[in-house]
């Protein structure tokens, strides 16, 4: 009874670690992904998207493209501050502070994937002004 008990400690115990190991992993991806943007690196941005982004997007000078028009304070900005994430079933949640070249303050929510080789991919991210309604 009493491994039993410890076993479920152990267990419970270990169960926080790994959703903020996922959240720093996530923000870990997310990062590299902003300073291969700052440095227009435009192939190591895509590896850090998920397979379904690329199959919209496939090739790294369209997906760069995208994010050139589409994306711009993630793209070039101020600053990039990580807020809350969360982490659930391989799927992470990262909300990401952002102020654009103009002094714009946005907010971004990103999507992570835990893809069947290990690694974490993008799968999205929605970019709100800060104060806006998703």
């Amino acid at each position: 009874m009493r491994l039993a008990v410890a076993l479920f400690a152990l267990l419970f115990a270990l169960a926080p670690a790994s959703a903020a190991d996922d959240v720093a992993a996530a923000q870990g991806v997310i990062r590299a992904q902003e300073q291969a943007f700052g440095q227009d690196d435009a192939a190591a941005a895509y590896s850090y998207a998920s397979p379904m982004i690329k199959e919209f997007f496939p090739g790294a000078d369209i997906f760069m493209s995208m994010v050139q028009n589409n994306y711009a304070p993630v793209y070039r900005h101020k600053s990039f501050e990580f807020g809350e994430g969360r982490a659930a079933d391989g799927q992470i949640a990262q909300r990401v502070h952002i102020v654009d070249a103009n002094g714009e303050a946005w907010e971004a929510l990103y999507t992570l994937e835990r893809q069947s080789d290990g690694s974490l991919k993008i799968t999205g991210c929605t970019l709100l002004k800060a104060g806006q309604a998703a």
